[in-house]
């Protein structure tokens, strides 16, 4: 039945490709799979299949692959995502030696894909329970495991028609999870062979901000014209729903700069966001050369910088809390500031964690996040105090990849 439901996934996917960019990126890079293991992966290597669903996901799993290449370079590194927002942006990573989508679930592509594979070992991220992959890999006696996982009592697994998922579980060599609530719920099910280990991606925001780029653009941006700091609003992967909340508070707040760093930056969605604004404004590609200090926000309309971007700022607003869910929250609490989203965060625990130590905050209407701006910018010991509790919040969580690391290989 399993098996038959994927089929029908597949053929939904592919005639979604027809008038859907992703589902298309999806089929064509499914496609190439089986060709791009046949040319690139060398017979005899040992490989170690990592599995990510998606860009989140990767970076939750790149502390462990940097690891491995760093400690164990007699191991090759095989990458899958299955979402084209994660392979698009990293089909190029520098330290994977094979990069490809994962086809979809069907007996027929697990056997081909692991018979050109070879795999000596598979580490799944987070969310991915790929039923015949899985038991595949458990057949073949393929070390699998899981990291950076977090259970729920609502998913599946728990539920008491959700037999078939919770076998699934007992694929896994070992579940390494993120907290204890995880593995409460895998007892209830029998599955024991579990490991607190937090969330890697705390090591991940970590080493980026040990490596922070410099951008002199907006390095002269945070200044006036005398050489004062300026407090500044960092906007990082905002939605339509989030500008309508921040740009008009920013508009009629001359105490602040703003950087909007939007989720998407197709020509449609800057022109719009360049219409809510009042105040002067630039694009980075268009920032060379200028007097940024005449500046009150800039849009970011490029990708890859917004991590580093986080530095210059005082307060954080991260986005997508009005539609699926909130981006990536630590990149910015990593450099001790309060971090700022909308009210969908409940499937996220490091918000959830931000919310409890106090470095996080959930709005949920233009009024709420107004008294909110208000108090940061008025009072500045609460202001200081939020951001040192979102960096305590992110040191405290530090060392997850090198205890999985030291359990698998050493």
């Amino acid at each position: 039945m399993y098996s038959f439901f994927i089929y029908v996934y597949s053929l939904l996917v592919r005639f979604a490709s027809l008038f859907n960019k992703k589902a298309a990126l999806m089929c064509e890079g499914q496609s190439q799979s089986f060709d791009i293991l046949s040319r690139k992966i060398n017979p005899g290597e040992k490989y170690i299949w990592f599995h990510a669903a998606s860009l989140g996901e990767f970076e939750q799993g790149r502390p462990i692959i940097e690891k491995i290449k760093a400690q164990k370079p007699e191991y090759k590194i095989l990458l899958t995502f299955f979402s084209p927002s994660g392979y698009e942006v990293r089909k190029n990573y520098n330290l994977a030696d094979v990069i490809c989508y994962l086809p979809f679930d069907t007996p027929n592509n697990v056997r081909k894909f692991l018979d050109l594979s070879q795999p000596s070992m598979a580490i799944f991220i987070k969310y991915e329970f790929w039923a015949n992959y899985l038991n595949t890999l458990k057949r073949r006696n393929i070390p699998t495991y899981i990291i950076s996982a977090i259970f729920r009592p609502e998913q599946i697994f728990f539920k008491w028609y959700g037999l078939f998922y919770r076998n699934v579980l007992h694929c896994f060599n070992h579940l390494y999870v993120q907290d204890k609530e995880s593995v409460k719920l895998l007892e209830s099910l029998s599955v024991t062979n579990v490991t607190v280990t937090g969330d890697t991606r705390y090591d991940r925001v970590w080493d980026i901000c040990q490596s922070a780029k410099n951008i002199p653009e907006i390095e002269s941006f945070v200044f006036d014209n005398k050489g004062n700091k300026i407090k500044t609003l960092i906007a990082g992967s905002s939605w339509p729903q989030d500008e309508n909340i921040f740009i008009p508070y920013f508009n009629d707040c001359p105490d602040i700069k703003l950087i909007i760093a939007p989720h998407e930056i197709h020509a449609s969605h800057l022109e719009m966001i360049e219409s809510l604004l009042k105040r002067p404004y630039i694009r980075l590609s268009e920032a060379k050369g200028k007097n940024m200090s005449e500046y009150d926000c800039v849009i970011i309309d490029c990708f890859g910088l917004l991590s580093s971007i986080y530095r210059y700022g005082e307060i954080a607003y991260i986005g997508g809390g009005f539609g699926a869910g909130i981006h990536n929250t630590l990149e910015a609490a990593v450099y001790g500031i309060p971090v700022v989203f909308g009210e969908k965060y409940g499937k996220f625990k490091e918000a959830k964690d931000l919310i409890a130590v106090g470095g996080g905050f959930s709005i949920s209407e233009s009024s709420e996040f107004e008294k909110l701006m208000n108090r940061f910018i008025s009072e500045e010991e609460f202001l200081l105090s939020s951001g040192k509790s979102s960096l305590k919040l992110v040191e405290s969580n530090l060392g997850g990849s090198e205890k999985i690391m030291h359990d698998i290989f050493f």
